[in-house]
């Protein structure tokens, strides 16, 4: 989700309450906000005015899926609960009038509010791996599933965007695991896959390989190709310029389960021959 520089101003006035539409967030307010999204700050001497530590948080998660985090957290019903002077629904009318120059919509949805784009597809939080999360078949089974409930939702191009944000999320989760001087992931899912091809063992030019199966795995190749190119014409990240339709999602779904089931299958059996 990517926002313009007008909208990131409205948005940090209606979450530091400098209007009238919403309540007043001192500066440890703001910090306690912004670490329930995933930041580490600490409040302390040298704190820049509000409005400038609000606009710069916003700006570092512009164009990334927890954008999404901040409207919704902030328009949570209970922040609303004592407070009879302000109307979420009135923030959500006037940020609306910003957000529809970027292809965005704040809606209700029973009595949380979410945010779509103007195709109606909801704007999605980004797929990662926390801590917590192990990269195992259980896994993946669980983002297929989301994937195929988008489908069965008609949300296609959402299935489409979750499908390419799990491949995503698996490479760069084997390449930290094998590669600890790993470069910074920079968006590009070729190279990623073309490094973990190489630590895995799976370069389709390989003499030791068979010719099926460097068929095969070149397929793999397309695969990564085909979810990098259709995210960008087909998928809820960015503007639309092509509608998917069903079977459009179930082919990017159906791939993205195939090429996970099988890298991270090999990633454990070149683990048990000690071949990594």
């Amino acid at each position: 989700m990517k926002i313009s520089e007008r909208t990131i101003a409205a948005l940090a006035d209606i979450i530091c309450g400098n209007n009238d539409l919403s309540f007043y967030r001192t500066g440890p307010n703001l910090i306690r906000f912004f670490n329930e999204i995933g930041f580490n700050d600490v409040y302390g001497q040298g704190f820049p005015s509000r409005p400038s530590f609000t606009e710069d948080k916003i700006r570092e998660l512009n164009d990334t899926g927890n954008l999404v985090k901040v409207f919704e957290q902030h328009l949570d019903p209970r922040n609303f609960i004592d407070l009879s002077d302000y109307n979420p629904e009135s923030i959500v009318s006037y940020l609306n009038k910003y957000l529809k120059f970027d292809g965005y919509e704040i809606f209700k949805n029973d009595d949380l509010y979410k945010v779509k784009d103007l195709s109606g597809s909801l704007v999605e939080l980004e797929v990662d791996f926390g801590e917590e999360k192990e990269v195992n078949q259980l896994f993946i089974e669980e983002q297929i599933k989301k994937c195929n409930q988008k489908i069965i939702d008609g949300d296609y191009s959402g299935a489409i965007t979750n499908a390419r944000s799990l491949v995503e999320a698996v490479l760069k989760e084997i390449e930290n695991k094998l590669d600890q001087d790993a470069p910074d992931y920079d968006g590009d899912l070729i190279k990623l896959y073309r490094r973990v091809q190489k630590l895995l063992n799976l370069e389709p030019s390989r003499k030791d390989v068979s010719d099926s199966l460097k068929q095969m795995l070149s397929g793999l190749n397309s695969i990564i190709s085909g979810l990098s190119g259709v995210r960008n014409k087909m998928s809820d990240s960015h503007v639309l310029s092509y509608t998917p339709s069903k079977h459009h999602a179930k082919l990017a779904v159906n791939a993205a389960n195939t090429f996970c089931d099988f890298i991270f299958s090999t990633l454990e059996y070149q683990k048990s021959k000690n071949l990594i």
